[in-house]
């Protein structure tokens, strides 16, 4: 609180005297540490310390001491790509349920003696497409219960403009990538969650131009087939709607000499650029279209 009526040191905070006029020796109990003249005060006095020095000066106190049991959270975001030993060190035995609360380990630099309390919980997230649980720290995975997250189209499924259905775009993409690879490279939602705030198609023509497509090349390693599989490029009603387009090659006009003794390719794949910029690209990954007889 802020004090009108004194000259100095207006700052102030209201508090409950347990006891008053206590002689006793402070830089022993802030463990060797001495007070400086700064706005804050830094005590490193133990709770019950504290409890003890009150009860020892008014043993006739009444205090009930509450203990905090509101959960904390600690979110480590690709912990598999981290130095387990140096994130939690000393701590790796006392996370464990059974061990909260009861045993303690001294923590190297200052020498205290640390416990983990049981309302304290640890989030780690992992992307397995980028290295499997397998792999991990036995110590680890023996500590941590594993949890599969996922691609959710559901959060997507007011995500509809120009008659465009996100969600089952992204569904059908999926459904494709875990025939032709596994569940675990599906695509997950976050790529597509700016488009609830801008769901336009330029918006839709960048995440698929810097994010999709060079996400299917790396799985794929550039197999242009399985990608115009998870696409729909096989089988659209227009090559301007496809994004990726077999182009034709004459192997006369690149190469000199008899070209027979070599199994030259007849085609190459492209990326369309034209195909981003139109919503049927995408519609069409995942509608049913009716093909001509000259395109069957």
């Amino acid at each position: 609180e802020w004090l009108e009526n004194v000259d100095s040191y207006k700052r102030s905070r209201k508090v409950k005297w347990l006891a008053k006029n206590i002689s006793e020796d402070i830089y022993s109990l802030n463990h060797n540490k001495v007070l400086v003249q700064q706005t804050v005060y830094r005590l490193n006095v133990d709770a019950d310390e504290i409890l003890k020095l009150a009860l020892k000066n008014a043993p006739s106190l009444d205090i009930t001491v509450q203990e905090e049991d509101n959960p904390y959270v600690f979110i480590i975001d690709e912990i598999n790509r981290g130095n387990i030993s140096k994130i939690f060190g000393e701590l790796i035995t006392l996370i464990e349920t059974s061990k909260r609360g009861i045993f303690s380990a001294k923590l190297p630099y200052t020498g205290d003696d640390f416990t983990v309390p049981s309302n304290v919980y640890i989030i780690g997230t992992m992307n397995t497409a980028d290295r499997s649980i397998s792999l991990m720290d036995t110590a680890l995975r023996r500590r941590f219960s594993f949890i599969e997250m996922l691609p959710n189209e559901a959060l997507l499924s007011d995500v509809k403009f120009e008659n465009l259905d996100v969600s089952e775009m992204l569904k059908k993409i999926n459904k494709r990538i875990e025939c032709l690879f596994d569940r675990e490279h599906t695509i997950g939602h976050s790529f597509f969650m700016e488009l609830k705030d801008n769901p336009t198609i330029s918006k839709l023509s960048d995440i698929f131009k810097k994010s999709v497509i060079p996400l299917l090349q790396e799985y794929f390693y550039e197999d242009y087939n399985k990608i115009m599989l998870v696409l729909g490029d096989n089988c659209k009603s227009k090559e301007d709607y496809q994004f990726i387009k077999k182009v034709s090659v004459n192997a006369k006009d690149i190469f000199k000499g008899n070209d027979s003794e070599i199994d030259l390719p007849d085609f190459t794949y492209e990326i369309n650029q034209v195909s981003f910029n139109n919503i049927e690209s995408y519609k069409e990954i995942y509608e049913t279209v009716e093909l001509t007889d000259n395109k069957q």
